[in-house]
This record gives C-alpha cells, sequence and structure tokens, in this order.
C-alpha cells in the first residue's frame, strides 16, 4: 500500500473526528439536547471544535501532520512546506472524513439533527451577505492558517506548541464567525455537512474564502513574518543590576538612580 494512501487515512480519521465532534455539539445545541445542565451553546461548540483538533493534531501529527483542512493542506504547499505530490491523496481523504463525520452526526441523532440541525452545516446569519461572509470567512481561516504556519513550520517554535496552539486558535476562529458565518474555517467542515443535508446555501463563497485566506496566511508567514527574529543586542542588559521593581521597561534606563526635576 502506498505511503500517500497510508497518510490519507490518517486525515481521513482526523478529519471525520473533526467534523463529528464539532458538528454532533452544534445539532445538540439545535435540537435541545443537554450535556450537562443547560443545552450546549455557542461557547460549547467552538471548544469542542478547538479541543478535539488539538487532540488530533498531537495523536496524529508524526503520521501525516495533522492537517486536517483542505485549506492548511494547500497553504502549505503553495508556500513551499509541503510536496505537492501529497496534495490528491490529503484533499480526497479530508472530504471523506468530513462527508462521513457529517454521517455519524445524523446517526447519533436521528433525522432530525438532518432535517432541523442540518449537521451542523454553515450558512450566513440572517442579513448577512455573500460578500460579508466571504471576509469574515478568509479572515478567520487565514488566523488558524497563520498560527498553523508558525508553530508547525518554524524550528523556532518548541514542538509542544503546536498542539494548543493550533487548538486554541480554531476556537478564537469559530468565536469570531461563530454568529456570522457558522464558522466553519475549513472547506472540508462546509463541505461534509452540505453533502450529507443537502444545505448547499453559499457553500461555494465558504470554500473560495477558506482557501484564499489559508494561502494568503501561508505566503505571508513564510515570505515576511518567519524572516524576521526577536532583537537581541550584543551589550549587557542595561538594567541587569537594578532591583526588580526599579526596572523602567518603557525606556530601558536604570530608575533607581533617576530622580525628579527639582
Amino acid at each position: 500500500m502506498s505511503h500517500y494512501s497510508l497518510t490519507g487515512r490518517a486525515e481521513a480519521v482526523g478529519t471525520f473526528f473533526l467534523v463529528y465532534t464539532g458538528t454532533a455539539t452544534a445539532a445538540a445545541g439545535a435540537l435541545g439536547k443537554s450535556t450537562a445542565g443547560s443545552p450546549p451553546d455557542s461557547l460549547a461548540v467552538a471548544l469542542a471544535f478547538g479541543l478535539v483538533l488539538a487532540a488530533l493534531v498531537g495523536a496524529l501529527g508524526q503520521v501525516s501532520g495533522a492537517h486536517l483542512n483542505g485549506a492548511v493542506t494547500l497553504g502549505l504547499v503553495v508556500s513551499g512546506k509541503f510536496p505537492w505530490r501529497y496534495v490528491p491523496s490529503y484533499l480526497v481523504f479530508q472530504l471523506l472524513g468530513a462527508v462521513l463525520g457529517a454521517g455519524a452526526t445524523w446517526a447519533t441523532f436521528g433525522n432530525r439533527a438532518r432535517d432541523v440541525a442540518h449537521l451542523g452545516a454553515t450558512v450566513p446569519a440572517d442579513g448577512v451577505s455573500d460578500g460579508q461572509a466571504f471576509v469574515v470567512e478568509a479572515l478567520i481561516t487565514f488566523l488558524l492558517v497563520f498560527v498553523v504556519m508558525a508553530v508547525a513550520t518554524d524550528a523556532r517554535v518548541p514542538a509542544a506548541l503546536a498542539a494548543p496552539s493550533i487548538g486554541f486558535a480554531l476556537v478564537a476562529a469559530v468565536l469570531i464567525g461563530g454568529g456570522i458565518t457558522g464558522g466553519a474555517v475549513n472547506p472540508d467542515r462546509a463541505l461534509g455537512p452540505a453533502i450529507m443535508s443537502g444545505t448547499f446555501t453559499s457553500v461555494a463563497v465558504y470554500v473560495a474564502a477558506e482557501i484564499i485566506g489559508g494561502i494568503a496566511a501561508a505566503l505571508l508567514y513564510t515570505h515576511v513574518v518567519a524572516a524576521a527574529s526577536a532583537p537581541t543586542t550584543d551589550d549587557p542588559d542595561p538594567q541587569g543590576t537594578a532591583p526588580a521593581g526599579d526596572r523602567a521597561l518603557a525606556t530601558g534606563r536604570d530608575t533607581s538612580t533617576t530622580h525628579e526635576p527639582t
């Protein structure tokens, strides 16, 4: 069996659980299901997506890189951080995992999950135009992919930061976009529930915005931000001998010998 197929299967498994966890939580809220006390709300959806992504990055990062998102894969390959030959396999298996994940939500809650909650499909909120949805999805996908590029491709970042940083970025992205677009942040997350529920409202807008946002983030980090480094100095710390309470962070002066003018 080819290595492409093996790593692709890891992407399918990861994307399955990413989409299943998030859409099941969203469907539970839409159907008034209780997890512990009152029904889960939009915060629960954001946390569900972010927490499971952090777990999956930790579990599958060493196998496939745990992209679990076509925008991440395309951003990485366009910026030269991922080989083109793997792209078809990754994109196919990611979409397959997303479709099956939405199907698992259907199986979990029955037909009402499809008919009432649309399996957590993302659509623009009332009064939100396709143009607004495009901007929001592009920006929040940019946020996620920018963080992925920083923590997963820059050797200066400790590997242990990757999983929590990426998970937190997804939580933030879904919190931003949740009330406007549903916060897909991922073309596979948009397509999987859409295909299984037959809810195709503005789906092309989501896919285009997420791919463009992801590629823009990857290129910006690789060619602009990654070239920078933290400021350093060859001189001794000018405040090295100052007591902790006397260090002037804004000016770099030792304030222990500074006096007010008379």
